[in-house]
């Protein structure tokens, strides 16, 4: 809706915020500030959940009989924060709780027998499942067989057989009415924590665990809309404000301290060094830090989680390099998918590594650990393909898998490997219908003015937080912008950047890019996609686009071409390019002015470019490829000329007429003012 931006600024939502939101489809202030509200109201009853009932009922028993409760999660960040969250809840309420996060070199993921019977021996009757436990059919039988009853919660696609569990909580469920899908497995967790309090506690409850719901829910990259941006948003302020012992002290050793927190530093900065513990076989240290409430321990656990994340940075690289040797062997034409295997990799690192390499090579990437004819594999999606359902058509290769549509896990035989990968490709290729998969950059808004681009206005985006997947960082682009220097900095590794935009000029950062990498060089014009952010440096705070993607920018007269191509081809247009391509009185005047004049013949004949330089030399106006064309058009549609086109070859005869012509009647003109809206 052409006018939408200007009614949500007139209702009071900042100029960039609503430039963003119009794009997005919410271009009426009832339906940007529906989006915008995320406060506790929008959480659902804790009780549509299917089995929610069955749950509380049976955790209730447990705490009136004093049974000891193991609460067993997934090694991630999603997993601890979730088994944390239910530990603290549950000893709150004088249970005797034994925190399980099974070991991911030694015992790999989810439920296992052995450490059932482990927890059996130190006295469990029941187990609660936190981010894992919807595929443990055999586990929960065998935990029955020995008396001890399991309460399943987690958020990971089901399998056509549950587990005979006493009771399984799950939002994917088929039979679950929960009205949002998307909850984190910590997340789910904390509704089971919402429906076992009263409900006058559960406002003081969400309170006390939203920290720790927002940590795993950013990190495992769910959906930012309903219940999840009320429980993030809840969550960031709690951090800000008042973070428990454990966040404190990993916020410091982070150097978040004092800095502005946001999304993106829960998940850039806060996650990795929490999910490095499981990663590294670890994941104790990481559960401990976030259940402690003594503040020097919180610092010496900070301390070795940080010491972690930068051993495990080292490993993912050394693979990361090694894998991109046996990609490139692979003919660009056959590397639709990236099926790799190796007997050294650390299994907690790849994938991350495989996360990388999809987006380096555009296509769906699968890192297989191999020890003892066994593997362990990783994989993450590229351009939407659904990974869970890739992997149920191949279960006949795989020994097991479980997890998402774009990051999942499986196990599989050596001697299967083979053609497993075989299996992929097919898979993929029925996918894309033979063709290469692409990723799409989305940009909410090319900015045309500069001062849009203002500390103010820039700093205003917070409004949009939190962000992530399904609200996404605002990506704004501008086009025809002049690189005025460049540096590499941090090693050479990532790019610095001052360019100039209409008399403007900013400060540019490029992550993970050379100048050799843009092709580019002080002086070029460059198109940019870019985040907008604030930088702080020594207390001193200014805009930076932080870029996502860096083209040479086509010249002004390619731009024109491409637009007024774009106008014949019948797509649809922007206001702005409506606006652009809508001629002057001018330059119509112009035009027929010089057809008049040098049509002595009734006939003409002249290059598109040569048109229309002469046409603005001769009448004094500006030069435009695309408006010449345009009125060009218009004297044809009114019967003024007939033009002949052969590529760029013009053949124009004027045509007599005695009446008088209005050309604000043309029906190309009302089809432009049209797109101008009110």
């Amino acid at each position: 809706m052409p006018g939408a931006p200007a009614a949500l600024e007139a209702a009071g939502i900042p100029p960039l915020p609503a430039l963003v939101l119009s794009a997005r489809g919410l271009d009426t202030p009832e339906k940007a500030r529906a989006f915008l509200s995320c406060g506790p109201s929008s959480l659902s009853d804790p009780f549509l959940l299917k089995d929610m009932d069955a749950a509380a009922a049976r955790i209730r028993a447990a705490l009136d009989r004093g049974e000891t409760i193991a609460v067993y999660g997934d090694y991630d960040v999603d997993g601890i924060t979730a088994t944390a969250l239910l530990t603290d809840y549950l000893r709150s309420q004088g249970a005797s709780v034994i925190p399980y996060i099974p070991d991911r070199l030694e015992e790999g993921y989810g439920l296992n027998t052995e450490a059932v019977s482990a927890l059996r021996g130190q006295g469990v009757t029941l187990i609660i499942t936190v981010d894992c436990g919807i595929t443990a059919v055999e586990e929960t039988a065998w935990a029955r067989s020995l008396g001890v009853d399991v309460v399943i919660t987690d958020h990971h696609e089901c399998k056509d057989i549950l587990p005979a569990a006493a009771a399984v909580v799950d939002p994917h469920r088929s039979d679950c009415p929960y009205p949002f899908k998307h909850l984190a497995g910590v997340g789910v967790a904390l509704k089971l924590v919402l429906a076992l309090g009263a409900p006058e506690e559960r406002e003081t409850l969400l309170s006390r665990y939203c920290d720790l719901a927002a940590v795993g829910t950013v990190a495992d990259v769910m959906r930012m809309s309903g219940e999840n941006r009320a429980i993030v948003s809840l969550g960031l302020r709690a951090l800000r404000t008042d973070p428990r012992p454990g966040f404190r002290a990993l916020l410091r050793e982070a150097g978040l301290t004092g800095r502005p927190l946001t999304s993106v530093s829960l998940g850039y900065t806060l996650a990795p060094r929490i999910n490095a513990s499981g990663r590294m076989g670890r994941a104790s240290l990481a559960g401990e830090l976030l259940l402690t409430e003594n503040g020097e321990r919180a610092e010496t656990l900070s301390r070795e989680l940080c010491e972690l994340n930068r051993e495990r940075q080292a490993i993912e690289g050394e693979i990361f390099a090694e894998c991109i040797s046996l990609a490139e062997t692979i003919p660009p034409e056959k590397r639709t998918v990236l099926v790799l295997s190796g007997e050294h990799w650390h299994q907690g690192v790849v994938g991350i590594v495989a996360s990388r390499l999809s987006e380096k090579y555009s296509c769906p990437t699968f890192m297989i650990c191999l020890q003892d004819g066994k593997g362990k594999g990783s994989c993450r999606s590229f351009a939407g393909f659904n990974l869970f359902a890739a992997l149920e058509s191949c279960q006949d290769l795989l020994e097991g898998f479980g997890g998402h549509a774009l990051a999942a896990g499986f196990t599989i035989r050596e001697e299967n490997v083979a053609p497993f990968r075989a299996r992929m490709e097919e898979l993929v290729a029925l996918a894309t219908g033979g063709s290469p998969m692409t990723a799409c950059l989305d940009i909410d808004a090319q900015v045309d003015d500069p001062a849009l681009l203002s500390l103010e206005n820039v700093e205003s985006l917070s409004i949009l937080e939190p962000c992530g997947a399904g609200n996404p960082r605002p990506v704004l682009s501008l086009c025809g912008c002049t690189i005025l220097s460049m540096s590499e900095v941090g090693g050479g590794k990532h790019l610095k950047l001052k360019v100039s935009f209409r008399g403007e000029s900013f400060d540019a950062i490029f992550f993970s890019t050379t100048a050799a990498d843009t092709g580019l060089s002080p002086g070029d014009r460059a198109d940019l996609a870019f985040y907008p952010q604030i930088n702080e440096y020594r207390g001193w705070r200014s805009v930076q686009l932080q870029l996502i993607a860096l083209r040479p920018a086509l010249t002004r007269a390619q731009s024109e071409r491409a637009l007024y191509e774009k106008f014949r081809s019948g797509d649809v247009l922007t206001p702005q390019e409506a606006a652009a391509l809508i001629p002057s009185r001018d330059e119509f005047a112009a035009l027929w002015r010089y057809l008049r004049d040098r049509g002595e013949e009734q006939r003409l004949e002249e290059t598109v470019r040569h048109l229309s330089r002469n046409v603005a030399r001769a009448g004094g106006v500006r030069e435009s490829f695309m408006r010449t064309m345009v009125c060009l058009e218009v004297f044809d549609e009114r019967g003024l000329i007939q033009v002949e086109r052969s590529c760029d070859h013009l053949r124009i005869s004027l045509l007599p007429r005695q009446d008088k012509v209005k050309l604000e009647e043309s029906y190309i003109l009302q089809r432009l003012h049209k797109l101008l809206g009110p």
